[in-house]
């Protein structure tokens, strides 16, 4: 199932299922607004963006509600999350998920987004995007975002990032699959319990943040998936994004972990992850890797209608 594509005029939701909007976020919050109302696009935050009702946060229910409410209004036709943090799992129990899935809109958000996205196209078939938070649409450098952004979901295009974009062959091969993933941290916590994610033929990409992470820290979430046969299930492995101080690299690591005890393609770019070159990645879209092509990755079928 597959979201609309946004057309001017359209009313674009921000919610905060992580961490409120603080004043140093307003900045951003204006800079990115404007990028879109300038495209003819209208804005309207969550009535819980700015709440800290806990002392540290809007309460679960109060984040539920307001993902609840975005989904059932007939005005909004996307929505972004506005930023990161560390607990939009604590939603999942407070998600009304047939709602959503008779109102599939697009989602767009990383970093701890990577939560519910992966759940809600894991409970309702709903497509859902790993792309720019609504903050991170200004708070980096360049524009890349919002042009991977506008390319997506207004035009439609499938392309993964832009023609300079280099990706590197790690493992050889040819695979297809339905994408899922995002924040390795993330994923990890997906891997068993009540909200476990179906890893069975799809090709999996991470991204990590180095400065949160160290390579033990990468290690440990690369083992608990291989202890729970995660890489027994999947298809293939795209790796995005991650610098740490030590200059240990993402992909060192997986093959640190994975030994020669794999059997998909692996391949590695830096246009996802807590980075400025953020390509918006349908989860819950086919597609192939093909290690032969200069463009290691494409999508095989349309994300939005």
């Amino acid at each position: 199932m597959i979201p609309d594509r946004l057309k001017k005029g359209n009313t674009i939701g921000v919610i905060a299922p992580s961490n409120s909007i603080d004043e140093k976020d307003n900045e951003f919050i204006k800079k990115s607004s404007k990028l879109f109302e300038d495209l003819g696009f209208n804005i309207k935050l969550g009535n819980f963006v700015f709440s800290h009702t806990l002392g540290y946060g809007a309460s679960s229910i109060e984040k539920a509600k307001d993902v609840n409410d975005m989904f059932s209004n007939p005005d909004i036709k996307a929505i972004f999350c506005v930023k990161g943090g560390a607990n939009s799992n604590s939603i999942f129990d407070y998600l009304d998920y047939e709602l959503i899935k008779n109102n599939p809109k697009i989602l767009c958000g990383f970093s701890d987004s990577t939560s519910i996205t992966n759940v809600i196209t894991l409970k309702t078939g709903l497509v859902t995007f790993s792309g720019p938070t609504f903050k991170s649409l200004t708070s980096w450098e360049t524009d890349y975002g919002f042009k991977e952004v506008v390319k997506r979901f207004i035009d439609k295009n499938l392309d993964l990032g832009v023609p300079e974009d280099t990706y590197e062959t790690l493992s050889e091969g040819i695979s297809v699959g339905k994408l899922i993933g995002g924040n390795l941290s993330l994923i990890t916590q997906m891997v068993c319990g009540k909200y476990s994610l179906d890893f069975t033929d799809k090709i999996l990409f991470i991204e990590e943040l180095g400065l949160e992470s160290d390579p033990t820290r990468i290690s440990s979430c690369l083992y608990y998936m291989k202890q729970n046969n995660v890489f027994d299930k999947i298809k293939g492995l795209w790796i995005g994004n991650y610098e740490h101080p030590s200059g240990y690299s993402l992909e060192k690591v997986v093959f640190d972990t994975l030994g020669n005890s794999f059997d998909f393609p692996i391949i590695k770019s830096n246009n996802f992850g807590h980075i400025d070159k953020k390509t918006v990645i349908p989860i819950g879209t086919l597609a192939k890797i093909d290690t032969s092509l200069e463009r290691k990755i494409v999508l095989l079928e349309d994300c939005v209608n």
